[in-house]
């Protein structure tokens, strides 16, 4: 189970504190009246001395002397001449501590004392006196003129002392625990904020949000170590960009080959069949000329015509293969340049003027003015021209061709329609296909080969623009669109 840090540092400290404070109190418990015992029996010793000391001292001012020792350190002292008949005292008391005295030299109350330190001159020791209930320390002896004395100091002050510090101790230590709490949570929020930022930011680069910052100011070297948490996230993200930009280009690579296998099946299969008719022409005529088939000199002729005419529509398959071969796979550049659509129109019919002749078509153009679009001036011309061959091929009816420019948001569309039979609505979307023909009877005719509008869409598809066809009652018409000026 995971623990939040911020809790283990304050458990941690405060469990510290705590313990410190716990350990302090039951030291002072154990040891702490001893320490007081050991300074009293010192001042005991310390007043010992100096009632030696004042012993020449008059009367007086030794009475005042050792009774400003008593009052000041809480003694009571009794000095005896050598036949204990009391000469001084501090205390009311002075003949019942003179018996006590008595008792301690005669022993009479030796069963009833603790030795704490026995010196030749004088003993300490722990006494009760069982008539107030009340324990002492005193010391007894003589002094060295002689005279005997008796100090003493009840235990149950220093008792009292021992409880009343270790009470204090425990208020203190209870109120500086609760501002040390206080101080801790705050501490430990700000040492622990940015680490549970860093741990929020790992997890969020783990799922692969680059956007997230580290933004804490702690002070050290966390700040460092969230400074290098941001560089990383920008590395593993242009890293990753760069491996998926590269996944891209390898998946288009292998799109691109699995297009060229599939291109290359559809055209070995597509020529195979095309070249088919025309191959089998050229050779049964060229085998009935060999074989003499054709006597005189017309027939022979003809048999020539025919291997021509296959031979030479063969010819303009390989031709528009090889166009859309480079148009499909962008081997033949794209230039854009700004020309005029109106004279490259003009320049197409009248190029197949021989043509439309031929065929009875009645063409109406009738822009005059010029209409300037941008393309590559010799593929649109490519395009017209496909649009022009196909109107004329397919003509029928009225036998006419009208060819029109109209301008709209900058956008300039071409259209060729001619009456004739409108195309199966099944094989609109078909007609694009390379070797694909509606009426194959008719193409073959005419030496289409179905890939004229092939190439429309290729070319069109280059210039990022759109190429396309409507059926109407009378007729078909082809368009194309181009950029305007």
């Amino acid at each position: 189970m995971k623990r939040s840090i911020r809790r283990q540092l304050l458990v941690t400290f405060v469990g510290t504190m705590v313990i410190t404070l716990l350990a302090i109190a039951l030291i002072n418990h154990l040891f702490l009246g001893r320490f007081y015992e050991s300074r009293k029996v010192k001042e005991i010793e310390k007043t010992y001395k100096t009632i030696n000391s004042l012993d020449s001292l008059a009367e007086e001012d030794f009475n005042s002397a050792i009774m400003e020792i008593a009052i000041q350190d809480n003694l009571q002292i009794l000095i005896t001449d050598e036949d204990f008949t009391t000469v001084r005292s501090t205390s009311r008391d002075a003949k019942e501590l003179a018996a006590r005295l008595f008792g301690y030299y005669t022993g009479f109350y030796r069963d009833k004392i603790t030795v704490v330190e026995e010196k030749t001159y004088y003993t300490i020791q722990k006494t009760k006196d069982i008539s107030i209930n009340t324990s002492y320390l005193e010391m007894w002896g003589q002094l060295d003129n002689g005279k005997w004395f008796l100090i003493r100091t009840p235990i149950e002050s220093i008792e009292n002392a021992v409880r009343l510090s270790n009470f204090f101790y425990l208020c203190i230590g209870a109120l500086v625990t609760s501002i040390a709490v206080t101080g801790i949570i705050m501490l430990s929020k700000r040492i622990t904020n940015p680490i549970v930022q860093l741990s929020n930011l790992s997890k969020r680069m783990a799922e692969l949000d680059f956007d997230a910052r580290y933004t804490g100011h702690a002070g050290n070297e966390i700040d460092q170590l969230g400074e290098n948490f941001n560089k990383m996230s920008d590395t593993l993200e242009k890293t990753i960009s760069e491996l998926k930009t590269a996944n891209v280009e390898l998946q288009k690579d292998v799109e691109l080959k699995n297009q060229i296998d599939e291109v290359r099946k559809e055209f070995l299969n597509n020529v195979s069949h095309e070249l088919k008719t025309p191959i089998a022409l050229i050779s049964g005529y060229a085998e009935g000329l060999k074989d003499n088939i054709a006597d005189d000199a017309e027939s022979r002729e003809f048999y020539c015509d025919v291997i021509i005419d296959e031979a030479n529509k063969m010819n303009t398959m390989v031709k528009k293969l090889l166009t859309l071969n480079q148009l499909e796979f962008g081997n033949d550049q794209t230039v854009m340049e700004r020309f005029d659509l109106t004279a490259l129109i003009n320049g197409v019919i009248s190029g197949m003027r021989l043509l439309i002749s031929e065929k009875g078509a009645a063409v109406s153009f009738n822009v005059s003015e010029p209409v300037y679009v941008w393309g590559d001036e010799f593929k649109i011309e490519e395009v017209v021209t496909n649009y022009m061959s196909n109107a004329l091929n397919h003509l029928d009816y009225d036998r006419k061709i009208d060819v029109r420019i109209r301008t709209e948001n900058g956008i300039v569309t071409t259209s060729v329609f001619n009456t004739g039979d409108p195309i199966p609505e099944e094989d609109v979307d078909k007609i694009w296909d390379k070797f694909y023909k509606v009426d194959k009877a008719r193409t073959r005719e005419y030496g289409g080969s179905g890939i004229g509008l092939s190439i429309v869409k290729a070319i069109m598809d280059a210039h990022q623009q759109t190429c396309g066809v409507k059926n109407y009652a009378n007729g078909v018409v082809f368009y194309f669109t181009l950029e305007g000026k």
